[in-house]
């Protein structure tokens, strides 16, 4: 990789990596497609309007999403990419007002989006980190992803996503152990508590998780009520109906708002200051989804893994 001046700041806070609807086009109403199945109750193809979008992009459902079957839509995050797009590098302009710039701005959306949950993931770790070395390469990957954003377009559509996520997938495992080694968890060399471990189902309320590596983890339909999370790897873990009543989240790695969507939990559960707590956490726990795409980062021999 080509190698970038650190000492520039690139302008990816947190709330630059978080969603604002009111300023997208409904992107990922449009551009992505899906499939029926226990997150949608239909198919549509991708690059097509959902048939719930209503004239001024707004969801005509949004308050039954669930109840009618949409539970995905409830899940996703563009981590901002949506308003990024429509506002920055469309200028504003929908691809209703112009539709021969639909399929350019849906690929455009699909690229920025994989962008800003790297950026996500960058800006945690640079919180996470004290090492030196550490700390510029955070920098110098931050930096260059802002570099792409800010060259338009045809910047963002040349980015070699698989490769910059190998690279930022690589060092996020390194500030994980650096964050973790403070932790003494029960991760024996041969324990089921390690990355990509298959728990599904598993009740895990009585182990001592604090500091495991859980990375890539499938964790669908776990029971971790009242567990301490501290310092535990969550990148790319499948919590899809995990059980997170009265957990403490706080100091979890790489934890993210989607994740916390697909679980169910409660009031009591203790989240990180920088993710909000899911809308259907304070109702009636929902019966969780068994199948669709796991993270891209749950594997890296796997980046479109499916369980």
């Amino acid at each position: 990789m080509t190698s970038i001046d650190a000492s520039s700041t690139p302008s990816d806070g947190r709330s630059a990596l978080r969603a604002n609807c009111a300023d997208c086009f409904a992107l990922c109403c449009t551009a992505f497609g899906f499939q029926r199945s226990t997150d949608f109750p239909i198919d549509k193809p991708a690059g097509t309007p959902c048939h719930n979008l209503a004239d001024d992009f707004s969801c005509t459902i949004h308050e039954s999403l669930r109840p009618r079957g949409f539970r995905g839509c409830t899940v996703f995050d563009c981590f901002g990419a949506g308003q990024l797009v429509s506002q920055e590098l469309f200028g504003g302009t929908s691809w209703r007002e112009r539709p021969d710039t639909s399929a350019e701005m849906f690929a455009t959306f699909s690229v920025v989006r994989q962008l800003q949950e790297m950026r996500w993931y960058l800006v945690g770790a640079a919180e996470r980190t004290t090492a030196s070395d550490l700390m510029a390469h955070i920098s110098r990957l931050r930096t260059g992803i802002q570099r792409t954003l800010d060259g338009g377009t045809s910047e963002v559509l040349a980015c070699d996503v698989d490769s910059l996520r190998a690279e930022v997938r690589h060092l996020l495992i390194d500030v994980s152990e650096e964050a973790r080694g403070g932790y003494l968890a029960d991760t024996a060399p041969d324990d089921d508590l390690r990355s990509s471990a298959d728990l599904a189902g598993r009740d895990l309320r009585a182990r001592r998780l604090c500091g495991a590596d859980l990375r890539g983890a499938v964790l669908i339909g776990a029971d971790l009520r009242g567990a301490d999370l501290a310092g535990v790897d969550l990148l790319g873990a499948d919590l899809r109906g995990a059980r997170l009543d009265g957990a403490d989240l706080s100091d979890a790695l790489f934890l993210t708002q989607m994740q916390l969507n697909a679980a169910r939990g409660d009031e009591v559960a203790l989240l990180p200051t920088t993710l909000d707590r899911p809308g259907h956490w304070t109702g009636p726990l929902p019966a969780f989804p068994t199948d669709g795409e796991l993270s891209p980062w749950a594997s890296s021999t796997h980046p479109r893994y499916r369980r």
